[in-house]
């Protein structure tokens, strides 16, 4: 009785637990009260745990913010770098900037005679092939109404004469070569060549009956180029049109299996038309390309090497360009330049392409989309450095 008064006595205040006592913890067996902290204590716990509770969360929000920070930072420079900012300085130089010389004249080739340029286009204007000339490379006149090509072979229909090239054989008289379309193959090209009537670049050129490159099981040939060499040997480079026999997609090649569009290089005899051996490759499509490597053409500097012009993807991508490859041996093999010569986005150009260089690999043509679907003639200068890179270069007037 005396033990139930003690407890009753307590102070109410204060909480109280009451434990089972062990046959160990006393004298008397039953219920004891267990002794709790007080009421300093247990703030100072509750405050210890509060503290280290905060000390987490704020470690967490800090993380979670740098994280944050890094990823705000990093993904738009990752999204919209476009490998511009490793260009050569050359391309942010705006005295580099190619210009636009005539409208309407994609795939031009170029000839150099008595201070004269020529140039000669895919049909457009005329009905199979423009001419345009310059004295001084900047300033362009097209030869309205007037036509290169005036009669055909009998290989070949009246329509798509594509990317015409000029060069001059030794007796004074040029050759032109050209991509006609077939009569008995439509919608499929081969090499045509036709040679002028005096000495004047400007024609008119008479074609030869038959074609002068006609790879048919590789789907024809298209865009040719005549190269002299250093020896005065003649060749002349195209591309078999593998991509005209393709299965459909961007320009008929971009589903699989994607068809080989090899450039190939043929030698000539030197009256320019009569073919020396079988054609060899020296280039073809990778899958960095897209559906076709074209429009090659050759140059060899003094020291000796060979630089291989082409561009590659569809003409009507915004990934159309002009690359280039480089080796000691004009039949290779090419070791390609890490960056295009000239792409979308570099000077504003959309889709450059098609481009002819001048034999001294000073001067450029190519054609670019310039509105209304059309695709001009630009004019640019361009500079090859001694480690086989070639950046553009500021255009004399």
């Amino acid at each position: 009785m005396n033990r139930i008064r003690s407890i009753l006595s307590r102070d109410k205040s204060l909480p109280t637990t009451w434990i089972q006592s062990g046959p160990n913890e006393g004298t008397d067996e039953g219920i004891s009260p267990a002794k709790l902290p007080s009421p300093e204590e247990q703030g100072t716990r509750a405050s210890m745990i509060w503290t280290r509770k905060r000390v987490v969360l704020l470690v967490i929000m800090i993380f979670l913010g740098v994280a944050i920070i890094v990823v705000v930072i990093a993904v738009p420079v990752v999204l919209l770098d476009d490998g511009s900012s490793s260009d050569d300085p050359s391309y942010h130089n705006q005295s580099n900037r190619p210009i636009r010389v005539v409208d309407d004249f994609p795939d031009p080739g170029l000839v150099h005679v008595n201070g004269t340029w020529y140039a000669y286009g895919t049909n457009a204007n005329v009905p199979h092939v423009p001419v345009a000339t310059s004295p001084n490379f900047t300033t362009w006149t097209r030869r309205q109404g007037y036509d290169a090509l005036p009669i055909l072979s009998s290989w070949e229909t009246n329509v798509d004469h594509y990317a015409p090239d000029v060069i001059q054989r030794e007796d004074g008289r040029f050759v032109l070569y050209y991509s006609g379309e077939l009569k008995d193959w439509l919608r499929h090209h081969c090499v045509g060549v036709a040679v002028s009537n005096g000495t004047n670049p400007l024609g008119p050129y008479v074609p030869r009956n038959q074609t002068l490159a006609c790879p048919r099981d590789q789907g024809g040939a298209i865009d040719p180029a005549p190269f002299k060499d250093v020896d005065g040997t003649l060749y002349v480079v195209y591309k078999a049109d593998g991509n005209s026999i393709g299965h459909g997609g961007d320009c008929n090649n971009g589903n699989k299996p994607i068809v080989a569009t090899p450039i190939l290089l043929q030698q000539l005899q030197k009256d320019g038309v009569t073919p020396v051996g079988d054609p060899v490759e020296i280039l073809t499509n990778e899958k960095v390309d897209g559906p076709l490597v074209e429009a090659p053409d050759i140059i060899r500097t003094d020291q000796g090497v060979y630089y291989l012009f082409f561009s590659s993807h569809c003409y009507t991508s915004p990934k159309y360009d002009v690359k280039y490859a480089w080796s000691t041996s004009l039949r290779g093999p090419y070791i390609r330049a890490e960056r295009p010569l000239f792409r979308s986005g570099d000077f504003g150009l959309e889709s450059p392409g098609g481009a002819t260089a001048s034999v001294d690999g000073t001067r450029m043509v190519f054609h670019a989309n310039c509105g209304d679907n059309d695709r001009c003639m630009y004019a640019a200068a361009i500079n090859i450095s001694t480690n086989h890179t070639i950046t553009p270069a500021a255009l004399g007037t």
